[in-house]
C-alpha cells in the first residue's frame, strides 16, 4: 500500500517543491508578511529585524560546512571506503539496501546528528555502486535517520536543561538525561522508530518501471593520480610523514579530550575528529586536498541559504511570532494533551526556526508555564518540543542540504518519500508523547 500512496506524493513533491533556495526566500516573505499582519509589526521594523539578524548564523554555518567537508574527506579516504563497501555488500539486494541504510543513519543520528547526515548519505553511494536499487529512495532512507536525533545523545534541548545555570533554571531547576533522553518514554519512542522507518523505506520501494537509477560510474570519487614528484614541494605534498605529525597529535588531543578530560561529544568535536582521521587515513596532504577540492563542490547551499534562515528566526523571535504560534497551541491544551500539541507546534516553528537551541530558546518561556500551571510533566514537555523540532525535518530542506550535496540530487527527488515517512513518524511520536508513561 506504501509503494501506491508514495507514488502521488513523489510526483506531487516533484512537480510543486520548489529548490531549497527558492523555499526559503519564500519562507521569508510568509515570515515577513505574518509578522505585519500578525504580530502588527510596522515593515520598518521588520526589515530591521531580518537585517540586523542575518548573520546570526555564520559560526553555526561554517560548523555545516565543515560537516560536509570533513565527513566527506573522511568517508573518501582508502580504508574507510574500503569498510563502506565491505558493509554495502552485505545489503544483497535492493530491499535489504533500503533497510540497511535507515539502520545505519539511525544509528549515526542517534549519536551525533551530524555524523548521521554524513554516513547516511555516503553510504548510500557506496550501496549505490553495488547494488541497482532506485537512487531517489535510497538517499531519502538515508535522510529519513535523520528524524531521532533529538531524541538521542546529541539532542540539544535535553542537554541544555540538564546543564547547571541554564537559562530557565530558576523555573525548572537542572533536568537530568535520565528523565529525558533515557526516560522509557523516549527509548521506547526511538525503538519505535527504528523498527517503523525501515520497514516504512521498504514498503515504499518502487517497481522497477517507475524507480530511477543512477549508473555507478557516475558516483566514483577516484581522480587520476600525478606522476612521480619532480620538485621539492611535490615531495612536501606527498609526504606521508608530514601528514602524520600533524594528524596524529590531533587524534591524541581527542583521546584526552573524552578520557582525562571527560569531554563530550559536540559538533566541533565531530568536526575535529573527521577532519584528522583524514589526515592520517588519507596518508598524504595531496590526496587530502584533492578530496577537499570534490567536497567543496556541495557546500554551495549551506554557504548563501543560511544567513537567509537566521534572518527568518531574527523575524520570527523578535516580532513575537514564535510565541504566538506557540501560545496558539497551548491555549487549547490540558495537562494530558499539553505533550501533543507542544509537540505540533515546535513542528510548525521548526519550518521557520531550524535549529533546536534556538527553537527551545523561543518555546519555554511559553511551554515552561503552561506546564507548570497544568500541572504536566514538564521532562515530557521539553521532549515534546525537541521531538517536533527534529520531526519536520522531513518536510524542511534545511537540514536536508549536507545529503544531497553528498548525493549530488535536489530537495524535490527525496522530499516526496519523507512525506509519508512525515506522516508515520508524527502519529508514532504523537501517540508516544501522549500515552507513554
Amino acid at each position: 500500500m506504501l509503494k501506491y500512496l508514495s507514488r502521488p506524493a513523489v510526483k506531487l513533491v516533484e512537480r510543486y517543491l520548489p529548490a531549497p533556495f527558492i523555499f526559503v526566500l519564500l519562507l521569508t516573505l510568509i515570515a515577513a508578511a505574518a509578522a505585519i499582519g500578525v504580530e502588527r509589526q510596522t515593515p520598518l521594523a521588520v526589515l530591521r529585524f531580518w537585517g540586523d539578524g542575518f548573520w546570526d548564523l555564520l559560526t553555526f554555518s561554517m560548523q555545516m560546512l565543515l560537516v560536509l567537508v570533513t565527513g566527506f574527506m573522511l568517508a573518501s579516504s582508502p580504508p574507510v571506503k574500503r569498510q563502506l563497501s565491505r558493509l554495502a555488500g552485505k545489503a544483497g539486494s535492493p530491499a535489504r539496501a533500503i533497510v540497511l541504510v535507515t539502520l545505519v543513519s539511525l544509528a549515526a543520528s542517534w549519536i551525533n546528528w551530524g555524523f548521521g547526515l554524513v554516513v547516511g548519505a555516503l553510504f548510500a553511494k557506496e550501496l549505490a555502486r553495488q547494488i541497482r536499487v532506485d537512487y531517489r529512495l535510497l538517499v531519502a532512507s538515508a535522510y529519513s535517520g535523520f528524524v531521532v536525533w533529538h531524541g538521542g545523545l546529541a539532542g540539544s534541548i535535553p542537554l541544555v536543561i540538564a546543564t547547571e545555570g541554564h537559562f530557565t533554571a530558576d523555573r525548572i531547576g537542572v533536568i537530568g538525561t535520565s528523565e529525558t533522553i533515557f526516560s522509557l518514554f523516549n527509548l521506547a519512542i526511538v525503538a519505535a522508530l527504528f523498527i517503523a522507518v525501515p520497514l516504512v523505506n521498504r514498503w515504499m520501494l518502487p517497481d522497477d518501471k517507475d524507480s530511477v537509477y543512477v549508473e555507478a560510474a557516475m558516483l566514483t570519487d577516484e581522480k587520476p593520480r600525478n606522476g612521480l614528484a619532480t620538485r621539492p614541494a611535490e615531495h612536501l605534498e606527498n609526504s606521508v610523514s608530514l601528514a602524520w605529525l600533524v594528524g596524529i597529535p590531533g587524534l591524541l588531543f581527542l583521546l584526552d579530550h573524552f578520557l582525562l578530560r571527560g569531554g563530550g561529544l559536540n559538533l566541533n568535536v565531530v568536526n575535529f575528529l573527521f577532519l584528522f582521521l583524514a589526515i592520517v587515513l588519507h596518508r598524504t596532504p595531496r590526496r587530502l586536498l584533492d578530496s577537499l577540492n570534490e567536497a567543496i563542490k556541495g557546500g554551495a547551499g549551506i554557504v548563501i541559504q543560511f544567513p537567509f534562515y537566521a534572518g527568518i528566526m531574527a523575524i520570527m523571535v523578535q516580532s513575537g511570532l514564535a510565541e504566538t504560534l506557540s501560545q496558539g497551541f497551548v491555549s487549547i491544551a490540558d495537562a494530558d494533551t499539553l505533550p501533543f500539541w507542544s509537540f505540533i507546534s515546535a513542528g510548525v516553528v521548526n519550518l521557520f526556526v531550524p535549529s533546536g537551541g534556538g527553537q527551545w530558546a523561543v518555546q519555554a518561556p511559553v511551554m515552561l508555564p503552561a506546564a507548570q500551571a497544568l500541572g504536566a510533566d514538564v521532562p515530557r514537555i521539553a521532549m515534546a518540543v525537541a521531538w517536533g523540532d527534529a520531526w519536520t525535518n522531513l518536510l524542511q530542506p534545511f537540514w536536508a542540504l549536507p545529503v544531497l550535496a553528498i548525493a549530488g540530487l535536489k530537495a524535490k527527488d527525496i522530499m516526496g518519500f519523507c512525506l509519508i515517512q512525515l506522516v508515520v513518524t508524527g502519529v508514532i511520536i504523537g501517540l508516544g508523547l501522549t500515552y507513554l508513561p
